[in-house]
């Protein structure tokens, strides 16, 4: 029986750093992603894809801002309308490789707690940045949370909270069974109440965690975990920066203790593998997508980060 792996793309794999987002970019970046991800199928794996959105979501929260002939919506339904969005291009892209109807976009919604401690301190900018006399009369009007970012002026903050289930899973693992690429829970999947009437949440769920969520929830083998850079690095930014290969879930799981994984950064990817591994899964991967089939095959210098349950199977750390 094949095994399945799950993969998490980031948002601006789709949208590119210097981009502006436009239909073709997206077209051409999907096509390079599809690539990447028809290696592993091509290895022999089932595979789900979990993507981000952020760059798509903050340009239909600028396109809210400039209109006042539409009625602007909550951040769910933009999260709703990505997952429509890039879904389309992703399943399209795989298609034109392998064949019409090979994969399925689905419209995921994703359980969060209400109690949830993050709900208390949002924490995740969205949309555009704003002066701050601006900010603050949005934050009055509307009933936001307004904070500095990166000397760039004023974004507006959400809650991201630990995502807690998955509505469609039985429908996924159907698509799954049936020899289906899916795509779900696009920017962390559409966030809703865990409890009572499932109604939709304004928050933003970090893509890695559904990722990992939804590998461990189909007893997934895998979690590929794709970022910028082929391999995650120790002491980065300083002199003994150094790259790490293949190691354990307890080495990884020392490095994060030691303050090595920045929340904004690697921490929720690292956090999202050592959840998956702690609760079945084989191997986890974090890596760039042109390295993706060869780390999880193993590939040598030539591969990525790969972080193993099995302490007999790892090799060097470095």
């Amino acid at each position: 029986m094949a095994k399945t792996a799950v993969i998490a793309l980031g948002g601006n794999a789709l949208t590119r750093e210097g981009e502006s987002g436009t239909c073709d970019e997206m077209l051409a970046n999907a096509a390079a992603m599809a690539a990447a991800v028809n290696e592993v199928i091509e290895a022999g794996w089932r595979v789900v894809v979990v993507h981000g959105n952020g760059p798509q979501v903050g340009n239909l929260a600028l396109q809210q801002e400039a209109t006042t002939m539409v009625p602007a919506q909550p951040l769910a339904l933009l999260g709703a309308m990505t997952q429509g969005q890039l879904g389309s291009l992703i399943a399209r892209a795989i298609d034109l490789l392998r064949g019409p109807g090979t994969a399925a976009a689905l419209v995921t919604h994703v359980t969060v707690d209400p109690a949830d401690p993050a709900f208390s301190s949002p924490s995740k900018p969205i949309g555009p940045f704003f002066g701050h006399a601006e900010a603050q009369r949005l934050a009055a009007s509307r009933g936001w949370v307004v904070q500095p970012d990166s000397g760039r002026g004023y974004r507006r903050v959400v809650a991201s909270p630990e995502p807690t289930g998955v509505i469609e899973i039985n429908a996924l693992r159907a698509l799954v069974s049936a020899g289906h690429l899916v795509i779900a829970a696009g920017g962390g999947g559409i966030p809703v109440a865990a409890a009572g009437v499932r109604g939709i949440v304004e928050a933003v769920i970090d893509k890695d965690r559904a990722a990992g969520l939804i590998a461990r929830l189909l007893g997934a083998q895998a979690l590929l975990l794709v970022t910028a850079v082929d391999r995650v690095m120790l002491d980065y930014g300083t002199p003994m920066q150094s790259e790490l290969g293949t190691i354990t879930a307890v080495e990884a799981a020392r490095y994060l203790d030691d303050g090595q994984f920045p929340v904004g950064s690697m921490g929720p990817k690292i956090e999202s593998a050592l959840r998956f591994l702690a609760e079945g899964g084989e191997l986890a991967v974090v890596t760039s997508p042109g390295l993706l089939a060869a780390t999880l095959a193993g590939g040598g210098q030539r591969s990525g980060t790969r972080i193993e349950r099995s302490p007999s199977q790892a090799g060097p750390g470095r």
